[in-house]
């Protein structure tokens, strides 16, 4: 990430030697463009920029330092992993609360991850910058996304909130990384928590099925996931040239079943009685039934998951 604002921290700055271990976050205003486009671009500005003060006084209580910032874009350095989660939650709940802007509902990407750093002239550089800077870019709206590298660093109470998801792989790394998502909420007192670690059993759940040729599968538990896409390991292992290895992912929170596309032609719903959709790194509340088609039209392909929400 590159720019001209620096916005400097009440905090001390981190010590001068020029490589050491921190945490690199980087946080994004969701779907901005679509909101200029929507609101004006005198309305888009001052909302983005209102997040974008909520996100910096966030890094800051955390004991962070906001790096820069550019455009809709905020990167902020931590001492430890732990801090840089704290902050990506109390960013997610601070956006979550502001208004709907011009029938759009505010929200960011999140992604951190802690390894060597190089600081220099108040930036900072090196592979930890980069790879953080990749895991945004994965993540989705209202998504806080970290390595599984990272996520063995947090404590206990932290890490119970994470899940792991799927491998992606890096320009100039010989092996894959390992994906993992920070599940967060905001309870009825409007206090941020970490779902998992505190979300009580709940009788009555909701029952999902897949049916993919010859194949069912049913999800009915809370954190409970199942992968789509043309990898052997995946829970619905799709044959669709179209479909990427991890096309997209269905998991269970806070009682609804939702489906998350990962994938780099996009992933196509149609809920029986409404019209398809494509989703793009975005998600999708499933209900009722419907069927999922992987990187084309359901009307261009026989290899489509069907799903009931019971």
């Amino acid at each position: 990430m590159a720019g001209d604002d620096t916005i400097d921290s009440a905090i001390s700055h981190l010590p001068a030697d020029p490589s050491r271990p921190a945490t690199v976050l980087f946080a994004d205003v969701s779907d901005s463009t679509r909101l200029y486009e929507t609101a004006g671009d005198k309305i888009a500005h001052a909302a983005i920029g209102t997040c974008i003060e909520a996100m910096t006084r966030a890094a800051e209580a955390a004991g962070g330092r906001v790096v820069k910032t550019i455009g809709d874009e905020v990167m902020a350095i931590f001492r430890m992993p732990d801090a840089a989660a704290a902050a990506a939650a109390e960013m997610q709940a601070a956006v979550d609360q502001m208004p709907i802007i011009a029938g759009a509902k505010l929200g960011l990407r999140i992604g951190f991850h802690g390894g060597p750093v190089i600081q220099k002239d108040n930036d900072v550089f090196g592979d930890t910058v980069n790879l953080a800077a990749r895991l945004v870019a994965t993540a989705v709206k209202g998504q806080i996304i970290t390595s599984s590298n990272t996520a063995k660093l947090l404590n206990p109470v932290i890490r119970s909130s994470i899940r792991e998801l799927y491998k992606i792989q890096i320009k100039g790394k010989a092996e894959e990384v390992i994906l993992c998502e920070m599940v967060w909420r905001r309870t009825d007192e409007d206090t941020t928590v970490f779902a998992s670690s505190r979300l009580k059993a709940r009788t009555g759940t909701s029952v999902l099925r897949l049916k993919y040729r010859n194949k069912e599968v049913s999800r009915r538990r809370d954190n409970d996931t199942v992968d789509i896409g043309r990898d052997i390991e995946c829970g619905i292992m799709i044959a669709d040239t179209m479909a990427s290895r991890r096309h997209c992912t269905i998991e269970h929170r806070h009682e609804k079943w939702l489906l998350k596309d990962h994938s780099t032609n996009g992933t196509f719903v149609t809920v029986e009685g409404d019209t398809e959709l494509l989703l793009r790194r975005e998600e999708l509340t499933l209900r009722k039934h419907g069927w999922i088609a992987c990187g084309q039209s359901r009307s261009s392909t026989q290899e489509v998951v069907e799903f009931f929400v019971e």
